[in-house]
């Protein structure tokens, strides 16, 4: 019966959002929330900003579809006893919070200071909501480490805050952040069904995730036909941030299967604050834009970044907690050579081309 929820959900929100993603992007375009071309944005023509709204539409309505089948019938009927958990009603606000959030960024476009703003009031409501992260795998033993309070609190924050940051800082070429988004969601949907977590809500709330930001992938995959905008970026990096609080064993795989886009982040904002810019200040230093200095083309910077994304997925899958650390570990002293080594390369693209460079900018 689980099985049966678990597919019915993802397969629903899949085509939920095949079909909703057009509309989001016509009405999109009637009311003007367009990117425009010029300076930074090199796309050839004026493109839908908040295509994201459809994974959120897709979702909430997969959701809805479910819960409304169980409650006409009186009783578990497509939703089985143990997937039930009260956790619903803070899941649902964090989802409506990330989604109004990043819709409001989208209809404004809001300088980075107000749009880190508008982070930090979602992870403060949904810490107020009672979604916190209060133990820790121990790195050094096989056991959990208890955080006091102002510690998890704070841990917590940090966690929602750089979990959207990272998605949005990936989020530079068509259909990148969604098929992360997706491989991560599908991750630990997987890793939620494993004995040692247990977590068949989770479970259910992941695959329809990555299955409504599939359905939207068929139209951001490049050439985009619409963006995932804020509106998908801040509902999917709140949603995947929550999902993976909920259990500890998830934390640790949510951190390495996420792996490219956290670590991406961590170097862009050191190098950033070494050369005395503002740390949210577009540029083009990040992972995806040395992929393609080096010459590759646009789908293939994303499908190699899919790819690593895929290999973490599937090693957190296999490993615990601590060995999922110490993988993480690993994965940031190699990507910092691959960042030194593509940076070298970057140098000569930028001496050849440097018509290319003259708005070092990416849309983050």
């Amino acid at each position: 019966m689980t099985t049966i929820l678990y597919m019915g959900s993802a397969l629903l929100a899949f085509a939920l959002a095949a079909a909703t993603t057009p509309l989001i992007g016509r009405l999109a375009a009637r009311v003007g929330m367009l990117d425009i071309p010029g300076g930074r944005r090199n796309h050839p023509r004026p493109i839908p900003r908040p295509g994201g709204l459809s994974i959120a539409i897709a979702f909430g309505l997969t959701i809805a579809a479910f819960w409304l089948v169980d409650r006409f019938t009186g009783g578990p009927f497509l939703i089985p006893e143990e997937v039930r958990s009260p956790r619903f009603t803070t899941t649902a606000l964090a989802a409506l919070l990330g989604m109004t959030v990043g819709f409001i960024d989208d209809a404004f476009e809001l300088r980075a200071r107000w749009q880190f703003l508008g982070l930090a009031i979602v992870s403060a409501i949904v810490i107020g909501a009672g979604i916190r992260i209060d133990f820790i795998d121990d790195p050094l033993g096989s056991g959990l480490i208890q955080l006091v309070t102002p510690v998890a609190v704070a841990f917590t924050f940090f966690w929602i805050v750089g979990m959207n940051v990272a998605l949005n800082f990936i989020d530079g070429l068509d259909g990148l952040a969604a098929g992360v988004a997706a491989i991560a969601a599908a991750t630990l949907g997987a890793i939620a069904l494993l004995p040692q977590v247990s977590e068949p809500f989770v479970a259910w709330m992941a695959f329809t995730l990555a299955g409504a930001t599939i359905g939207f992938l068929l139209f951001n995959f490049h050439p985009a036909r619409l963006f995932m905008g804020s509106t998908g970026v801040v509902f999917v990096g709140t949603m995947l941030a929550v999902l993976s609080i909920f259990g500890t064993a998830k934390v640790a795989a949510a951190l390495l299967v996420l792996g490219v886009p956290i670590i991406d982040t961590f170097y862009v904002l050191v190098r950033r604050v070494f050369q005395r810019q503002p740390p949210f200040a577009p540029d083009r230093g990040h992972f995806h834009h040395r992929l393609l200095d080096v010459g590759l083309t646009h789908p293939q910077a994303v499908l190699i970044i899919y790819a690593l994304t895929l290999g973490f997925g599937a090693l957190a899958f296999v490993t615990t907690g601590r060995t999922q650390v110490f993988a993480f570990a690993g994965a940031v002293v190699l990507f910092g050579v691959a960042v030194v080594v593509l940076a070298q390369r970057t140098t000569k693209a930028k001496e050849l081309d440097p018509a290319l460079y003259a708005d070092e900018a990416d849309r983050v």
